[in-house]
């Protein structure tokens, strides 16, 4: 019995959700996103709510079951009010600026780091040190997040790098002389 995958998804209002032939397609405000089903699972539009069902009672049907439903709801959050990640920047002269389509950063290295922001997403420095990745696709926001977060890890004596918003780093202490 898959917990998530019985439960239905709300339809706000202002989205659109169309199903053909092993596809969904989700439209609203921000933006559309689709996505090819599984075999195993199936799915029905009942009103202003999405029932996410599968066919047998087989491993792979199971384990698909909760993971469809899953993307579906995020495909519908996305599309109607988005995601958002949020990166800070900490050490001297460690500064991120948006120029064009590309991110440049300086993060202590002899050069500067030229990101090119993918289609659909946006990115917005603030105070240059605290950038705001925004999306419809939750995947990809976090991929992008991922990615800027691995130019400069965090460094456990110090705290600088790049960091997710609301990470805690903890500070180990240093050689004892």
């Amino acid at each position: 019995m898959s917990r998530i995958g019985n439960q239905p998804i709300s339809v706000p209002a202002g989205v659109e959700f169309k199903q053909s032939e092993g596809a969904v397609t989700v439209k609203g405000p921000k933006g559309s996103l689709g996505m090819n089903l599984v075999a195993h699972v199936s799915v029905a539009l009942d009103g202003d709510t999405i029932v996410v069902s599968r066919a047998s009672e087989n491993r792979v049907a199971r384990a698909n079951h909760g993971l469809m439903r899953s993307l579906i709801a995020n495909m519908v959050e996305g599309v109607s009010t988005g995601f958002q990640k949020k990166l800070q920047i900490i050490g001297i002269g460690y500064r991120a600026d948006v120029r064009g389509s590309q991110l440049v950063m300086q993060l202590g290295y002899s050069h500067p780091i030229d990101y090119a922001i993918p289609s659909g997403i946006s990115i917005e420095v603030d105070k240059q040190n605290n950038v705001t990745i925004s999306g419809i696709d939750k995947q990809v926001v976090g991929q992008v997040a991922a990615e800027l977060r691995a130019y400069r890890k965090p460094d456990h004596y110090k705290g600088k790098g790049v960091r997710y918003a609301d990470e805690y780093i903890r500070i180990k202490a240093g050689k004892s002389a």
